[in-house]
């Protein structure tokens, strides 16, 4: 499997603080079943802007020096979507402070926790991609206010978005409302990528294997291996989703 959204960098955001946590959360999650990791610090966000790019590759060097071959890790970015001043950072990627998700098209939004902070995120799902980007919104299903808008999920992805919901709130580890929203929206087809947004051992461990068992007895195997493996694939090789059309 492969998780496209794990915090494991140290001493970046609210991760790992230490170089032996990320390596210990690693390991965990290569137990479980996962050999291809995305680094997805917080940038942007209010608390934790990382915006020392040649910080960030060097974390990851560190942790991989530690891990060895296995899991694969990649450098990638949550990114919170604070202002449409996001879009000039974005146009000057590969470089600049930003970090797509294993340096292809794809990039992962956070959106705030309260409705109104920050700009329409339909109007930037389609800026960006107008600009040749992919968009994924990290765990729609945390957002009070998007669940109010019975159609805002079906608007965002018919605009071209991608979700991308935790592993915990399929499971039902961050409880029956999270885990409601999620099950809607795998039934109306909607989920794209199923990820650990691991940031410790302990209260947010790494755990695709639960994910994919409940993906499996709910939806089918088919579907389990699409949102852990084949989908997430895709954007590590940059190429576009499965049934989803070419690049613009």
């Amino acid at each position: 499997m492969i998780d496209l959204h794990c915090h494991l960098l140290p001493g970046v955001d609210d991760g790992p603080s230490e170089l032996e946590e990320s390596v210990a959360l690693c390991r965990r999650a290569a137990e479980d079943g996962c050999d291809m990791i995305v680094a997805t610090p917080h940038q942007r966000h209010p608390f934790w802007w990382n915006g020392d790019r040649p910080l960030l590759e060097e974390r990851l060097a560190a942790v991989q020096g530690c891990l060895g071959e296995e899991p694969r890790l990649f450098l990638g970015g949550e990114i919170h979507l604070d202002s449409i001043e996001l879009l000039d950072e974005v146009q000057a990627l590969p470089h600049g402070s930003l970090a797509s998700l294993a340096g292809s098209r794809y990039l992962l939004l956070e959106l705030s926790r309260q409705e109104g902070y920050g700009p329409d995120p339909e109007e930037v799902v389609h800026e960006l991609l107008v600009g040749g980007w992919k968009p994924i919104i990290a765990h729609p299903e945390m957002y009070p206010w998007m669940r109010e808008d019975e159609t805002l999920f079906d608007r965002l992805v018919e605009g071209g978005a991608l979700l991308q919901v935790t592993a915990m709130s399929l499971t039902g580890a961050f409880g029956h409302r999270a885990r409601g929203i999620v099950n809607r929206l795998l039934d109306e087809g909607l989920v794209h990528f199923v990820a650990s947004d691991a940031h410790n051992l302990s209260r947010r461990p790494p755990g695709l294997s639960a994910a994919f068992s409940t993906l499996s007895e709910g939806w089918g195997e088919e579907t389990a291996h699409a949102l852990t493996t084949a989908n997430p694939r895709a954007v590590i090789e940059d190429r576009p989703l499965p049934g989803q059309p070419a690049f613009r």
